[in-house]
């Protein structure tokens, strides 16, 4: 029995890398132009929330989405959320509409295929550099500017699996005050479960989605970056406490 969840745990790992690449292949040519030019963004992220609909649907993940508050078209926004799976890029590009562009490490460029658009779309940090994370605000104010928003997982990479939360890192909230842009919690609830970094792991199920009520910015300053900070990792600590019990 021990043998047969195995072997169904490597042919789901291999077949998440084929759903990923599929619509990849076939889409290239329509892909590469649009990301030729920044402004043609919003075609290539609407072709990305397909791309991304189409492996969750493939993997046998059933999206279930409450929302306490829906941002609204042609307004930028910071989201943020809680990483745990390499499916959170699938699951945060269907949850939401409004186009925004991802911060992430640098390390991602790597993967075949993916990494390709990923570096050529996404502001890429490296987080053992000041100066990359110096110039991820400038990349960031330039795409704000575009009327883009902007996502970041905050936790600043994916934690130990013993942690359910882990702690926030300040850009994405200083980065919000900074611009005067609403800050979008959003809670994963089971993405861990369903599709960890632990390759010998995972399954078809539900996957549950909170988006929180939006914090707002306007009358906030620099000085309040920890307090937020702190308020929204309470906030989705409380959250994911709640799916669990």
């Amino acid at each position: 029995m021990i043998v047969f969840k195995y072997i169904f745990w490597f042919l789901y790992r291999i077949w998440f890398y084929i759903l990923v690449a599929i619509p990849i292949i076939v889409l290239f040519p329509i892909l590469v132009v649009s990301i030729l030019k920044e402004s043609w963004y919003p075609f290539f992220f609407g072709i990305a929330r397909l791309w991304a609909r189409f492996i969750l649907i493939g993997m046998g993940f059933n999206v279930k989405i409450e929302r306490e508050q829906t941002p609204e078209p042609d307004k930028s926004y910071m989201f943020v959320a809680n990483h745990t799976s390499m499916a959170d890029i699938m699951l945060m590009l269907v949850t939401v509409k409004n186009p925004f562009v991802f911060v992430g490490k640098k390390e991602l460029a790597k993967i075949p295929l993916f990494g390709f658009f990923y570096k050529r779309t996404s502001i890429l940090v490296d987080r053992s550099s000041s100066k990359s994370r110096q110039a991820v605000f400038l990349r960031a104010q330039r795409r704000l500017r575009q009327g883009m928003s902007i996502c970041i997982f905050p936790e600043g990479g994916v934690p130990e699996e013993s942690i359910v939360l882990d702690q926030f890192k300040d850009g994405a909230f200083r980065m919000a005050i900074n611009h005067l842009i609403p800050i979008v919690p959003i809670t994963f609830a089971d993405n861990k479960k369903r599709f960890s970094y632990t390759f010998f792991s995972g399954s078809p199920g539900k996957m549950r989605v909170k988006v929180h009520h939006f914090i707002d910015t306007e009358n906030l300053k620099i000085e309040d970056t920890k307090r937020v900070n702190a308020e929204t990792h309470t906030l989705l600590l409380k959250q994911l406490n709640t799916f669990q019990s």
